[in-house]
C-alpha cells in the first residue's frame, strides 16, 4: 500500500471515504470492548483458583512452628515467602519486605515516609526542600505519575531510546539536588514493552546525583511476564549500585499481582540493609504485621522458583495469542500506510503505538464511538498531558481473543480516519496558502 501521506489529494480523499464506511461500518456493530487497563483474564485468574483452599483448615502454621493466624513475625513477612522471592528480587532473605497485596501502596509509601522522614544518606526529609522532583521516563506507568502529582512533586519526562531511558539526559537532569528519585520499569517497560540494557542499568547506579539521598524507584513489575524465548535478563540493580559505591540508591518493588490473584497478591520490597531498616521502622508504626496466612498460601502454591516458572508460561500461553491479535490486525490495516508505528514487546502487559503528532485524542475519541475503549489520551505522560498527542497505550489482556482481534480492527480502522483526515486538511492548508499567495503577487 502507497504511505498516505505519498498520496495525491484526489488518491486520499477516495482512500478517506472507503477508510470512513469500515469504520462507520464497525462503529454500527455496536460493540462495548474495555482496553482501559492491563488487566489478567478470567481465565488467568482461573489458573492460581488453588490458592482458595490453601492453607487447608489442619496446617496454618509455619515452618518455626508459629501460628499464621495469630500476631508476631514482624513487618517484612514470613521467612519462607522472602525466600521464594529472593532470586526475583536479587536480595538476600534479609533485605526483603513482604507486605500486603498492593507494591503502588508499597511504593506510595516509600513516597510519604521520604516526604516525612529522612532516607539513610539524607540530612532532611524531602518535603523540608525548596521543591521535590522526580525524573520521569515517558512514556511511562500513569499510577506513578499520579503518586506525584498527588503530593505535589514536580515531575521532569525523560524520553525512551528502546534501551530505556536517554541517560545523556538522566545524568544531566540527576545533576539537580532538588531531584530526590526516577521512576523506572526496566523490564518490558509500561507501556513501550522495552528492557533496560546492560550500559543503561549500570549509568543509572554509577551516576553522580546532586541529591545523596536520590532513589531510584525500581518497579520490576513485569520481570516474569515474558511473551517471547529466549527470555530476556536484566542486570541486578542492588549489586551494580553496590559495585559503583552507591549500596542505598535503589528501592526494589515487586508484586505477585498479575502472577496470581490481582486482588488478593503479595506486594514485594529489596533494598539495601539501610533502607529495609528504614521502611521497617516506619511500618512497625503502621501495622503489626502483614497477612501471614496469604502469604503462606503463596509459598504452598507457588513452592519454589520452577514453581513460578511453570506458572508464568501457563499466563503466556493465555497472554501471547492476544498480542498477536493486534498484531495482525495492525498489519492488515496499517502496515504500509504510514499512519502509525507500534511494538512487539518480548514482554510485559501493554502495546504502545504512535501516532502523528496531533491525532492521539481524536483516535482514541473515534474508538470510544465504535465501543472500543482505551487508555485516555495523554495518560503515559505526566500530568496526563502527552505534548506531541501522539501515544496510545493498548492493554490486550483481559478481553477474549476474539475481542481483542475486533478491538485491533476498530483501533486500526480509527487511526486510518484520523490521520487521512489530517492529511486532506494539511493539503487544503497549503492550497489555500498557494491561492492566497498567487492573489498578493496580482
Amino acid at each position: 500500500m502507497t504511505e498516505l501521506q505519498n498520496m495525491s489529494p484526489s488518491d486520499l480523499r477516495a482512500f478517506q471515504d472507503e477508510i470512513r464506511a469500515k469504520y462507520d461500518a464497525f462503529r454500527a456493530r455496536g460493540l462495548a470492548l474495555d482496553m482501559t487497563r492491563g488487566k489478567p483474564s478470567t481465565a488467568q485468574l482461573d489458573v492460581s483458583n488453588a490458592l482458595l483452599r490453601l492453607p487447608d483448615n489442619v496446617d496454618y502454621h509455619l515452618a518455626d512452628g508459629s501460628d499464621a493466624r495469630n500476631y508476631g513475625g514482624g513487618v517484612q513477612g514470613i521467612p519462607e515467602a522472602r525466600a521464594l522471592f529472593s532470586d526475583l528480587l536479587g536480595a538476600p532473605v534479609e533485605q526483603i519486605v513482604v507486605a500486603g497485596n498492593s507494591s503502588l501502596a508499597l511504593m506510595h509509601d516509600c513516597i510519604v515516609y521520604a516526604l516525612l522522614t529522612a532516607l539513610p544518606r539524607g540530612e532532611t526529609p524531602w518535603r523540608e526542600n525548596t521543591a521535590t522532583r522526580f525524573i520521569c521516563p515517558v512514556p511511562g506507568y500513569d499510577r506513578h505519575f499520579a503518586i506525584c502529582e498527588d503530593f505535589g512533586i514536580e515531575m521532569i519526562p525523560v524520553g525512551m531510546t528502546g534501551e530505556g531511558p536517554d541517560m545523556d539526559e538522566v545524568e544531566r537532569v540527576a545533576a539537580d539536588p532538588l531531584v530526590k528519585g526516577m521512576w523506572c520499569v526496566p523490564k518490558y517497560s509500561n507501556p513501550t514493552g522495552e528492557t533496560y540494557s546492560d550500559e543503561t542499568v549500570r549509568r543509572l547506579a554509577a551516576m553522580e546525583t546532586g541529591a545523596p539521598d536520590f532513589r531510584l524507584f525500581w518497579d520490576n513489575a513485569y520481570a516474569l511476564h515474558n511473551l517471547t524465548e529466549p527470555r530476556r535478563e536484566i542486570l541486578n540493580i542492588l549489586d551494580e549500585c553496590e559495585t559503583a559505591g552507591h549500596p542505598d540508591r535503589a528501592f526494589v518493588f515487586g508484586s505477585t499481582s498479575k502472577v496470581t490473584f490481582a486482588g488478593s497478591g503479595l506486594a514485594l520490597f529489596a533494598s539495601s540493609p539501610a533502607n529495609v531498616a528504614w521502611l521497617a521502622a516506619r511500618m512497625r508504626k503502621r501495622t503489626i504485621g502483614p497477612d501471614k496466612l496469604n502469604q503462606l498460601r503463596h509459598v504452598r502454591y507457588l513452592k519454589d522458583e520452577a514453581g513460578l516458572d511453570t506458572l508464568m508460561e501457563r499466563h503466556k500461553d493465555l497472554i501471547a495469542p492476544k498480542f498477536q491479535a493486534i498484531y495482525d490486525a495492525f498489519d492488515t490495516h496499517l502496515s504500509g500506510t504510514g499512519a502509525a508505528v507500534w511494538t512487539r514487546p518480548e514482554g510485559g502487559y501493554f502495546i504502545s503505538v504512535d501516532v502523528p503528532d496531533g491525532c492521539a485524542a481524536k483516535v482514541i475519541q473515534l474508538c470510544k464511538e465504535a465501543g472500543v475503549t482505551l487508555t485516555p489520551a495523554g495518560s503515559t505522560y505526566p500530568y496526563g498531558k502527552d505534548p506531541r498527542d501522539r501515544n496510545i497505550r493498548v492493554a490486550p489482556t483481559y478481553p477474549d481473543v476474539s475481542e481483542v482481534q475486533l478491538a485491533g480492527e476498530g483501533l486500526a480502522l480509527s487511526i486510518l480516519v484520523t490521520v487521512s483526515e489530517q492529511l486532506l486538511d494539511a493539503a487544503a492548508q497549503r492550497k489555500a496558502i498557494r491561492i492566497h499567495g498567487l492573489a498578493c503577487r496580482r
